[in-house]
């Protein structure tokens, strides 16, 4: 009876150990597409997770770092929610490609209008970036993610280096060393076009597959994870059974 005691014991931990796994992800997240270089401009996806089981994320609002003001930041179409962009005057103007900038984003904000992140999944943000800052390894974006049950989980704890992960993080947005032309993975020209022509840029076109192809690393990377756990639990639990039999 202690051995298969032993076994059971072996398969809630295992359960036990998946679960707090997939929390530890829950929280909105940004990631760039392709790279994030330091001068450039790029494209990142805000990953909005559902934590909840009885209620649907209605609504997404991030604040552009104050610190490092963006002179560029354009929301690209998600079918079902509508983006709303904040501008405010900046107390020192910026100067890109030559031109001053006397204001900038201050915050983007998508309400959902005929669609919902449901319990159980997941929906992605994207956002052209840039100038992207050159004096700083990384951008922290504060987040107000709101349920229709109308709960408000704020993620807007700035992450330590070195320390522990805080309990409602904010998404941080990591940059790459600039490249040669300070462009980065989407360049100042396609920046500018992008602003001509209502943001149907590159980086826009393949926005859907790269989402796509995030969404299907994270499901394979969680399911290897969940079967290695399943099986080393499993061997534990035969090694046991085993050695019993033996002794017997």
């Amino acid at each position: 009876m202690n051995v298969y005691r032993a076994a059971a014991a072996a398969v809630v931990a295992t359960a036990s150990v998946v679960v707090f796994s997939g929390a530890a992800f829950a929280h909105v997240s940004v990631q760039p597409q392709g790279e994030a270089a330091k001068g450039g401009y790029a494209t990142v996806n805000f990953k909005v997770p559902n934590e909840r089981d009885n209620a649907s994320t209605v609504k997404l609002e991030v604040s552009m770092p104050a610190t490092h003001p963006l002179a560029s930041v354009m929301p690209q179409a998600v079918p079902g929610w509508k983006a709303e962009v904040t501008r405010a005057k900046l107390d020192k103007p910026l100067e890109v490609h030559g031109k001053q900038i006397t204001e900038a984003v201050t915050k983007v904000t998508w309400t959902a209008d005929g669609s919902k992140i449901e319990p159980g999944h997941f929906q992605q943000f994207p956002l052209s970036l840039g100038q992207l800052p050159e004096d700083t390894d990384r951008l922290v974006f504060k987040a107000l993610q709101t349920y229709d049950n109308k709960e408000v989980v704020r993620w807007i704890e700035e992450p330590k280096e070195g320390g522990e992960e805080p309990e409602s993080p904010a998404p941080v947005l990591k940059l790459s060393a600039a490249t040669d032309d300070h462009h980065g993975g989407g360049g100042a020209t396609g920046a500018a076009e992008n602003g001509k022509n209502g943001g149907h840029d590159k980086e826009g076109s393949h926005t859907e597959s790269a989402a796509s192809s995030t969404t299907t690393s994270d499901s394979t990377a969680r399911v290897l994870g969940v079967v290695g756990i399943a099986v080393g639990a499993a061997g534990v639990a035969f090694g046991v059974l085993a050695g019993r039999r033996r002794s017997s």
